[in-house]
């Protein structure tokens, strides 16, 4: 399978706060077709450095899968390799500036491979898989309004007004908190799907009815990361950021020679 991928685009604003905690790998600017591997996090703590603990995740991440992905794609065990070798540079970044214990960040992550979608994720930062507006897959907050929500002690439409509704169950912390990443292979991809991965700041504008309808009113990236734009400046409390990535999804090699052979043997 041959996957290949639109052009994406990425927005990470500081909101409503004085400072954007958040982080998204790569910058925009940066983003194109070519690119595997694409992260979205955001920094709790503040603080305690929230904005340096989203910043050191997505470089440790990134560094990590540079240093040590072969050509292969990444397994489960590749991705908790990969987190807790993040938790060994939050204790070195700690060890030496004692004022930012209790920083901690979520993850998302999203990877492009040979053989379909590694999606992995920790706290409550988003991960959508969209087809003709239909969410497909959508990752599991670990948080306990969501926890209250599985158990039926609120309605979803509480969560989302519940005073604990920032309180996450897993972050990235350090070796003194280990945690791990819930990790999704997804393999059923067509052209026209999209990965979209966001911070809990674009979840206060937008329920998934209204996410998900962005997706039915247009296909252009640049359009729902405008209408995006549009609701959330000046209206969130919380920073928001988001990866968009259309998906395309070519033939694999065997098929695309035999359909070459037949092509060749319709003239002999």
């Amino acid at each position: 399978m041959l996957i290949t991928i639109g052009k994406p685009c990425a927005v990470c604003e500081k909101g409503g706060r004085a400072n954007n905690e958040d982080c998204v790998y790569p910058v925009s600017e940066c983003a194109d077709s070519d690119q595997r591997l694409f992260l979205v996090c955001d920094g709790v703590g503040g603080a305690a450095r929230g904005e340096i603990a989203s910043a050191l995740a997505c470089d440790a991440i990134q560094t990590y899968f540079a240093t040590f992905l072969d050509n292969e794609d990444p397994t489960a065990e590749f991705i908790q390799q990969a987190v807790h070798y993040t938790e060994t540079r939050f204790d070195a970044y700690i060890q030496e500036h004692p004022e930012a214990i209790g920083m901690a960040t979520t993850l998302t992550l999203a990877y492009i491979g040979k053989k379909g979608l590694t999606l992995a994720h920790i706290g409550d930062s988003r991960i959508y898989y969209i087809r003709n507006g239909q969410a497909l897959y959508r990752s599991e907050d670990h948080s306990l309004v969501n926890s209250l929500v599985n158990l039926g002690r609120i309605t979803p439409e509480e969560a989302r007004v519940h005073p604990q509704r920032n309180q996450i169950l897993r972050a990235i912390q350090g070796s003194h908190a280990p945690t791990e990443a819930e990790v999704m292979q997804w393999q059923d991809i067509q052209s026209g799907d999209w990965l979209f991965l966001c911070s809990d700041g674009i979840l206060e504008r937008f329920d998934d009815p209204q996410l998900l309808q962005l997706f039915i009113r247009t296909d252009s990236p640049a359009e729902i990361k405008d209408h995006i734009l549009e609701a959330c400046e000046g209206n969130t409390r919380d920073n928001y950021s988001f990866y968009l990535i259309p998906l395309r999804k070519s033939e694999g090699k065997t098929r695309l020679r035999q359909n070459i052979l037949s092509f060749l043997y319709s003239f002999a």
